[in-house]
């Protein structure tokens, strides 16, 4: 049996008279995502009796069809980061030439074999993450899941039949779902699940959206050799991020041939001949083959019957929780994108342990969302951890020093691609600590990967400084920053988030 809840003191009363009641499970977990799938593998580890339930799988996902992996695993981060990859290789062939490879002018590409190998590889994950589950003796149930009451799921079988089962906890990790936005057309938008899955590739592709999602779809097609139109409504896309970062994008992404419109809305869509007639706020018009929403994702809570059993949700639709991730109703916990915090898959699998620990291992366990690295793959991509120059000044800082190195890529030199990399340090001038880094260029989230440990550990800048680099490379550069590029203080005005 499951160890004891240890929140906040000793069990109550109440609580330790739940301990008396007998459950069909421990846990049950409704969304077999990243983070539900850690949560029970983890809970079972601590001796839990947990069952788990998801949709059938499927790539595209609906409100009857998802799969065991979730969101990342089937229509994410895993398919996108293959397509990027595959996207890749036209501007490897490009700068290959200058090296010496002899390739004929056109090369050709073949998107049904990367379509078919990239469903391979997701549907070799779900198998994957079924037998993860099974090895840890987590009992999986296909079907819709939603509360009865406060110990009670009824799952919803893909033949139409309903079971209930009862449960000590329950989990909701049943993550987010990309939206449409609301205007005249909109049926005939697609979002990042069909973009990853098209039967045949675009040659004309417009975009709606300024996020990370938009800006590698703007990549991986413009890879690919698609027209490719980005609209936003901001001056740069990826707001949020670093103004200097973010400038950089918008250059590398013109560079390689993608056509921006800042400041920018689309207003209407209609069917012609000739594929997709777009409309905007500024009266510009253009056909695409696809139109991709990529305007933000929604919290998956509709179906769930949560504020019937007394689960309160926020005004997106999100589940409220405690720092615990326990939501409003005690037994009733939630991880993951459906509570909108720090919306990552890493960052579900961390609330999924921390839950576990908290309330089967007798460990309670906050998630520590400070200096949690990110990155967006673009080509090149962009990768970030802690504080941006803008929000070291927004949070307090009373002295900020900067420091940043522009360079090409050595790779470049000889290949005459006209990109340059961007790194940047933020250092709190008290204690000397470097609160925060980016970089804007090949190998980006890799090098990242290893200044997170180092934020983590509170490393300072005299410590950067004193590690030697590895040469000739680009990470090399953030060991050798010693020139201040600027000093920005408290009566400083930062650049806003354009």
């Amino acid at each position: 049996m499951a160890r004891k809840m240890l929140i906040d003191g000793e069990l109550g009363n109440s609580a330790a008279a739940e301990e008396d009641k007998q459950y069909d499970f421990d846990l049950f977990v409704i969304g077999a995502g990243s983070g539900g799938v850690r949560a029970s593998r983890t809970a079972a580890g601590f001796g839990a009796k947990v069952a788990i339930c998801e949709l059938p799988f499927h790539p595209i996902s609906s409100e009857v069809v998802g799969g065991i992996g979730g969101t990342c695993v089937i229509r994410g981060c895993v398919p996108k980061k293959i397509l990027v990859y595959g996207a890749s290789f036209r501007g490897e062939f490009e700068d290959s030439r200058n090296f010496g490879w002899e390739l004929p002018e056109q090369v050709d590409f073949n998107w049904k074999k990367l379509l078919h190998n990239k469903t391979q590889e997701i549907t070799r994950l779900n198998g994957i993450y079924k037998r993860l589950l099974a090895n840890a003796g987590v009992t999986m149930i296909e079907g819709e899941g939603k509360l009865i009451d406060a110990h009670v799921v009824e799952v919803t079988n893909p033949d139409g039949t309903k079971q209930q089962y009862s449960a000590k906890h329950i989990l909701i990790a049943t993550g987010s779902r990309a939206q449409l936005v609301n205007i005249p057309g909109k049926e005939l938008a697609i979002t990042s699940d069909e973009a990853l899955s098209l039967d045949e590739l675009p040659k004309r592709v417009v975009i709606l959206g300024g996020g990370y999602i938009a800006v590698e779809f703007a990549s991986i097609w413009r890879g690919f050799g698609v027209t490719v139109d980005l609209f936003y409504r901001k001056e740069l896309p990826l707001r949020g991020f670093d103004d200097e970062m973010r400038a950089v994008v918008a250059r590398n992404l013109e560079g390689r041939g993608i056509k921006l419109h800042p400041g920018t809305n689309l207003t209407e869509l209609s069917k012609t001949d000739d594929g997709i007639r777009v409309l905007t706020d500024h009266g510009d018009e253009i056909t695409a083959d696809v139109v991709l929403f990529a305007t933000g994702r929604g919290p998956n809570t509709k179906r769930l019957n949560l504020e019937a059993v007394g689960v309160e949700l926020d005004k997106k639709g999100a589940i409220k929780v405690d720092e615990y991730s326990r939501s409003t109703v005690p037994n009733i916990w939630a991880v993951g994108d459906v509570t909108n915090r720090l919306n990552l898959t890493p960052v579900a699998l961390m609330e999924g342990t921390c839950f576990a620990k908290t309330v089967f291992g007798g460990q309670p366990t906050k998630p520590d969302y400070k200096d949690i690295p990110c990155a967006v793959f673009s080509i090149p991509p962009l990768s970030v951890v802690g504080l941006s120059e803008q929000q070291a000044i927004e949070q307090g800082k009373s002295d900020v020093l900067v420091y940043t190195s522009t360079f090409t890529p050595m790779k470049y030199t000889i290949s005459g691609r006209q990109e340059k990399t961007l790194m940047k340090l933020i250092v709190d001038s008290e204690t000397d600590r470097v609160i925060g880094a980016s970089m804007c260029g090949p190998d980006a989230a890799e090098i990242m990967q290893g200044i997170a440990v180092a934020l983590k550990c509170g490393a300072t800048k005299a410590q950067f400084d004193s590690t030697v680099g590895i040469h000739p490379s680009a990470a090399e550069e953030f060991v050798t920053m010693r020139t201040l590029t600027r000093r920005v203080n408290a009566g400083s005005k930062p650049k806003t988030n354009l």
